[in-house]
């Protein structure tokens, strides 16, 4: 199954959110990214029928190991590009907008040599 973007979305704010919440619910995901309950209920569906997530009986949710990869792919790609982006001189809350937009479109090829790109000025400073 290839995920839309919205898909890779939600695995990305999972991810996010199980960094910062002992456990994430479909309630925080919405209140994050400002979905109403019945939006999230139904991506949250597909992602588990697409073996990307995991719910518990008391409604508690975590990646499988296919939606973990995804997640943290996408993840960096936000946090790589939106870094460069502010170095550049763009501002911390356009770079994270525009990252976002970046971040599913972009080819790995361009990514592995941005972020190849990126580890060579960190040790050449």
């Amino acid at each position: 199954m290839h995920l839309q973007e919205s898909g890779e979305m939600y695995l990305e704010t999972i991810y996010v959110l199980s960094k910062k919440l002992a456990a994430v619910r479909s309630v925080d995901i919405g209140d994050y990214m400002g979905f109403s309950k019945p939006s999230v209920s139904r991506a949250i569906g597909l992602l588990k029928n697409g073996g990307y997530v995991n719910a518990d009986a008391d409604g508690y949710l975590t990646l499988t190991d296919a939606g973990l990869e995804i997640a943290a792919k996408i993840y960096e790609r936000h946090t790589l590009l939106a870094d460069l982006l502010v170095a550049i001189g763009v501002s911390r809350e356009t770079a994270a907008e525009d990252a976002c937009k970046i971040e599913h479109d972009i080819s790995d090829e361009t990514f592995e040599a941005i972020k190849s790109h990126a580890r060579g000025k960190e040790h050449a400073e």
